[in-house]
This record gives C-alpha cells, structure tokens and sequence, in this order.
C-alpha cells in the first residue's frame, strides 16, 4: 500500500549532540611558553629583590650618587676657576724664557747668557725651572722642562739636563724625540756612551721622520762604532743609506759604513 506524507510532514532531524561547555580538550604546551614564562617569574623575582635592596639601602645610595655628583662639580669648578687661570699665568711667564731660547739655539753670540736666562728668568718673569715647579700641572709647566734640560746641557750642567728632560712628555713627534735624543747627548757628555747609545737607538726608533730619525741614527752609529760594536754601527749606518739617503746625514755615511765593515 503506497504511503503518501503529509502537506508540510518534515523528516526529523537527527538529534544533535549537545555540546559540554564544560569539557576541556588536553592542550599540548610548548616548552618554549613554558621557559618564557619562567623567565618572566624570575625578572620579578630579581626586580622585587632589586626594589627591597633599594628600599633598604637608600641613604647609602643617595649619599654615593652625591659624592659623585660633588665630585664632578668640583673637578669642573677646578678646571673653569683653577686650571684654566693656571694655564693662561704659565704661558705668559714663559714668553720671556722662550724669547731668550730661541735667541740662544738660533746662535747667538751671548747663548750662555741666554741660556742661564731662560734658567733663571728675566724682565720680572720666572725662569723656566720655576715655572716648571710653579706650574707643573700645565702645558706650559711641562714645556718649562724641556727649555730647563736643553738649557742645562749647553751649560754643562748634564745631571740636571737629564733629570729635566726625563719629566717633559708630549705628543709632539718632534720634541719628544729630541728630549730623548738629547739625554743621550748628556750621558755623551758625561763619557757614558753606552747609555749615550740606549737613547740614540731609542730616539731613532721613537717616530721615523726625515728630521731626527736620521740625526739620531748617525749619532748611534758613530757611538757603536767608537765603543768597538762594528756589527751594530753597521746596521745603522746601513739604515741611514738605505731610507734617508738624501738627507744631510744621510749623504755623508758611505765613508762610516766602510770603516764599519
């Protein structure tokens, strides 16, 4: 017997499961989220620890901060009212003394006078070893130094000229090397060429230029060679020939080198 439907009959939807809200599926946990997160536990763990560290030290860090702070002050109250009035003295008490000096190595008639001058002072003005005491934190100061050794070493007065020129530092590749090559010409002075030789060699070496390298390497030379060191004379006065050839020490060696061979 054939069924018909009804107008409007629909077939039952199957029954749809109900879904548990409450139910959790297992979430795997990566173990990257994992380390994350105990880094960030132990930034605080650190960062309350630091807060009661602070909380509990803090008149000694307040006090530390301001010990700095007085201390950076002061030094700049030191350079503005102290260091910079010092440096500005200096140099005008050493013109004078530079004058004379200039006047004296430029070859002067009355150089030894000159020279006690630039030692002793003129014209109201300190000589240069005043002011290399008075002012010995300054350029100048420093400078004084030099000008005092060269000074003493044209005036025979060659422990004072090394224990002078043994104080002056500077930058300069041209006066320091000079202050080097000219305690050497003390000890030259005094018949000790073997410390004559340490400085010559180390003038020559301190910074190669076509001024005092050779200057010094000729005066090295000419040392080994009257100390009986052939070998060594040799070697300088080959390193003259071969690199500062054209220069007035230079052109005048091949003669020393024969002798040192």
């Amino acid at each position: 017997m054939a069924t018909f439907n009804k107008r409007g009959y629909r077939t039952p939807k199957e029954k749809e499961e109900k879904l548990d809200n409450n139910y959790i599926e297992n979430v795997n946990v990566d173990e990257k989220d994992s380390a994350t997160a105990k880094a960030f536990e132990t930034l605080d763990e650190t960062a309350s620890r630091t807060e009661d560290f602070v909380q509990k030290n803090q008149k000694y860090i307040l006090s530390f901060l301001g010990a700095i702070a007085l201390v950076t002050i002061g030094y700049l109250l030191y350079q503005r009212f102290v260091a910079e009035p010092n440096q500005q003295t200096a140099a005008d008490e050493l013109f004078v003394a530079q004058q004379n000096f200039q006047k004296a190595v430029d070859g002067d008639t009355k150089a030894d006078s000159l020279f006690n001058l630039v030692l002793k002072g003129s014209e109201g003005k300190f000589g240069v070893v005043k002011i290399a005491e008075e002012y010995s934190g300054t350029d100048a100061g420093n400078l004084a130094n030099y000008y005092a050794g060269i000074a003493y070493l044209n005036t025979g007065k060659y422990d004072d000229a090394i224990k002078s020129l043994e104080k002056f530092k500077s930058d300069d590749e041209v006066l320091s090397t000079l202050a080097i090559g000219a305690i050497g010409d003390a000890y030259a002075q005094k018949n000790q060429p073997k410390d004559a030789l340490t400085y010559y060699v180390k003038a020559s070496e301190a910074k190669k230029n076509d001024l005092t390298t050779p200057r010094f390497l000729l005066k090295a030379g000419k040392t080994a060679l009257a100390l009986g060191n052939k070998a060594d004379a040799l070697k300088y006065f080959t390193d003259l020939k071969d690199n500062y050839e054209n220069t007035p020490e230079g052109q005048g060696v091949d003669g020393l080198i024969g002798m040192a061979q």
